[in-house]
């Protein structure tokens, strides 16, 4: 293990002398990861030893040579002190977890003690107020956030070393926990430089924390974890630490201790600097530092630290060098260990603490200001749009290759990343991630061209606003009245560049609606407000049975927005029943040769295609399961119509044969065809291609897709044979399950189409003790009956053809 890491430095110093130090900085930045893999292969001891360290140091001056070509292509703008002085004080976090872990308590309790609120007020509170971060009306009576909501304060942190203090600069978003808003969740963790991910001390991991692990890991966001509710009968922080191991599949360990359990839960043991921290005072707010740990937990707190210690030796290189050497590190060291590996997205420090009883909240802020990157430290990477333009970035989909520099004097980049109807107009939501944001002015929108001015600018603070003149990169602010979409870049006109689309998952749930009575203009405002706001909430109109069709992640998101039409527009409707979006795909390969032909007198038309059709697995890097591949040799279609082909067959996507649904799963391979001289036309193609992909799809054994869903059901242990016997009732299969002191989960995979209704079966089958959540898995095949009488449904629908 020595003379591996000795043998890595080795090469590693050796590349780095073998470029100039242009290309070393520019190298360190663009291709750590690369070099690393050389290196490791390189450092092997094996007989081929000189021949690989001279391959790894060609490859090394490769990657170098290209960084430095991509340095020339993209001229940054270093930082000045300046920055990196108000840079080095500054965190942007989000606060994000499974239902009812405590998230919008935890944010509370943070803005309390950094002084951003006077008072502290409980999500479900009896004095009518609510939480600060909890704004809407819906969010305070149903005890749940609903959209994510951002905020900033200021927090004086104590240096563990000297006792020094300085000032930190937090933006926080707070998320929603429910699997049916994941798109606040989903847009947050885009902008965000690091997150508090907050699991509850006796559920522990649950299904919509793998959610948030897998949009942390998406966005590459490194988190904290927070085990929170430790005053709970039952809690058990071991076991959470073991779950972020095991199913988060994350190194972590535990930095804190708990000093008292359940309702003795008093304070922490902070095991990096070794020291007893204790909450005090009113709501907690006086925090009282021993160095003298407490007989009951040392030896305890002891072996947490070693564990600490062993696991910080398998993610980081200077720490396992000590415990090579059986040398002990000290508190600097580990606190620095801790922080390189976090923000290297190796390693989450797991702090421990109860909201509700304002304990542990202190330390954790500190553990934000120590261990979390700073908006420098993130790297973030966009696209130059000139090079699709020239041809050089084919797509716009194309890998971001263009390193941005949180530098004020840089040329403007910013993010629009939620848009919001206010009091005022259109709210639009901006992280700036190089250049300053000034008010009044020009900015341009990447993707429409357009020049727009910024006539105000402000802080966000829940629901509340501050006027600020300049907004400086790295920071999160909010614009009046400039006219945009969700995702859309700003610049200030010198530069084209664009930042990547955030992932929007399909809707799973459709219901119509209608207004009740006659409909007015608010109906149709409304949903256009709501579509723009939420791009997981869709509207369409039924053709055959000309309906208003609403589709969302889940039966709660499409409730919420019916009942905000209800209170913001004055609009009462009536919905009918949940449908379930099914889809349809095909299990072999056909080939087709159409012919379409009409003649009408004078120009007639005519198209010819042929090629094959086949089933398509989703693409990993792009999530796409349908593709159009044109392979025409010999230019039998003239490549004009070729387009028309494509979109003939994506139209003949939206509406399969078997159920009317949409086709998914499906490749295009067009090889061959004929075109006449006359009546030949775009028209005619697209018809062609979509009465080809008709015919063949009939050929190709098509099949009926259902949604499933990951179903979560906690309940008390004495109704463990109810819930499981409800689940099999209803098709489900269960996949894991877990036991604990009065209580069990259950975890099954059950299709969308059953689940309706289950939340009322639940409740009378455990006297309402028992809840559940869930989320979209995937999309796979119905049962046979159950689409026989799918596609009985739908040719009941269609038009009888007269004979």
């Amino acid at each position: 293990m020595l003379l591996r890491r000795a043998l890595f430095r080795t090469c590693r110093a050796k590349s780095l002398r073998l470029t100039g130090p242009a290309a070393v900085s520019s190298w360190q930045q663009l291709a750590p990861r690369t070099v690393a893999a050389q290196c490791q292969r390189t450092a092997t001891p094996t007989t081929g030893f000189v021949s690989r360290r001279m391959a790894s140091t060609a490859a090394a001056e490769t990657v170098a040579e290209e960084a430095a070509e991509a340095a020339e292509a993209a001229p940054t703008v270093p930082l000045t002190d300046a920055d990196r002085q108000r840079l080095n004080f500054q965190r942007n976090i989000g606060v994000s977890a499974h239902i009812d872990s405590g998230k919008t308590t935890l944010t509370e309790r943070i803005l309390f003690y950094t002084g951003r609120i006077r008072e502290i007020h409980e999500v479900r509170g009896r004095d009518s107020v609510g939480a600060k971060m909890d704004s809407m009306d819906l969010e305070r009576e149903k005890g749940i956030t609903i959209q994510s909501a951002a905020t900033f304060c200021d927090w004086e942190a104590t240096d563990a070393i000297d006792g020094s203090k300085q000032r930190y600069a937090i933006n926080i978003i707070d998320t929603p926990g429910h699997v049916d808003f994941t798109i606040e969740v989903e847009r947050a963790l885009r902008v965000l430089d690091g997150a508090i991910l907050v699991l509850c001390a006796v559920a522990g991991v649950q299904s919509q924390t793998t959610t948030v692990d897998r949009q942390m890991r998406r966005y590459g966001v490194p988190r904290i974890s927070f085990v929170n509710k430790m005053d709970r009968p039952g809690a058990n922080p071991w076991r959470i630490v073991q779950q972020i191991r095991s199913k988060l599949r994350i190194p972590a360990a535990a930095v804190q201790v708990p000093i008292g359990t359940e309702d003795q839960f008093r304070g922490v043991v902070d095991l990096v600097h070794w020291r007893a921290i204790y909450n005090e005072g009113h709501k907690g707010s006086d925090v009282v530092i021993s160095q003298e740990i407490p007989a009951e937990v040392l030896e305890l707190a002891t072996q947490k630290r070693q564990e600490l210690i062993e696991q910080l030796a398998e993610v980081d290189e200077e720490i396992g060098d000590l415990v090579l050497l059986d040398e002990t590190p000290s508190n600097v060291q580990i606190a620095e260990a801790v922080r390189r590996s976090t923000i290297g997205l190796k390693f989450s420090p797991v702090f421990m603490g109860s909201a509700i009883k304002n304990t542990g909240i202190q330390p954790l802020l500190d553990g934000v200001c120590d261990y979390m990157p700073n908006p420098s430290e993130k790297e973030v990477l966009a696209i130059d749009m000139k090079n699709a333009a020239t041809g050089t970035n084919t797509s716009a989909s194309a890998t971001p290759d263009v390193p941005l520099v949180p530098a004020a004097a840089a040329p403007l980049v910013g993010l629009a990343f939620k848009l919001e109807e206010g009091r005022f107009g259109q709210l639009t939501y901006m992280r700036v991630y190089q250049g300053t944001l000034k008010k009044s002015m020009q900015i341009w929108n990447v993707r429409t061209g357009k020049k727009v001015k910024v006539p105000r600018l402000v802080k966000m603070h829940s629901n509340e606003m501050e006027e600020v003149d300049a907004i400086g990169p790295g920071e999160i602010c909010a614009m009046f009245g400039v006219e945009c979409s969700s995702g859309d870049t700003f610049t200030d006109g010198t530069t084209q560049y664009s930042m990547t689309n955030m992932f929007v998952p399909d809707p799973v749930i459709s219901l119509s609606i209608k207004p009740k009575g006659n409909e007015t203009p608010n109906f149709s405002r409304a949903l256009n407000r709501f579509q723009k706001e939420d791009p997981t909430f869709k509207v369409h109109i039924d053709h055959e049975s000309k309906e208003t069709i609403i589709s969302g992640m889940g039966e709660l998101h499409l409730e919420i927005y019916v009942e905000r039409m209800r209170r913001e527009y004055n609009t009462d409707c009536v919905t009918g029943k949940p449908r379930v979006a099914f889809r349809e795909t095909i299990t072999r390969r056909a080939e087709f040769t159409y012919t379409h032909k009409k003649q009408t007198g004078g120009a007639g038309q005519y198209a010819k295609v042929s090629g094959f059709i086949e089933p398509m697995e989703v693409d990993p890097e792009t999530g796409k399961d349908i593709a159009f591949e044109n392979v025409v040799m010999g230019g039998n279609i003239p490549s004009n119509f070729i387009p028309a082909i494509e979109k003939g067959f994506y139209e003949a996507l939206e509406k399969g044969t078997l159920s009317g649904n949409a086709i998914s799963g499906v490749r295009f391979v067009l090889k061959d065809g004929a075109f006449h001289a006359v009546d030949s036309s775009e028209l005619a193609f697209r018809l062609a291609a979509i009465g080809a992909f008709r015919e063949a799809f009939k050929l190709a054994a098509p099949i009926i897709l259902e949604p499933v869903m990951t179903v979560e059901v906690v309940a008390p242990g004495e109704f463990q044979s109810q819930v499981i016997g409800g689940l099999n009732t209803r098709r489900g299969t269960i996949v894991d399950s877990e036991v604990r002191d009065d209580e069990f989960t259950a975890v099954a995979e059950v299709a969308l189409n059953e689940m309706f209704g289950y939340s009322n079966q639940l409740r009378g089958s455990t006297q309402g003790k028992g809840e559940f959540s869930m989320e979209y898995k995937l999309h796979q095949p119905v049962l046979p009956n159950l689409q026989k009488d799918l596609e009985e449904a739908y040719r009941k629908t269609l038009p009888q053809v007269k004979k």
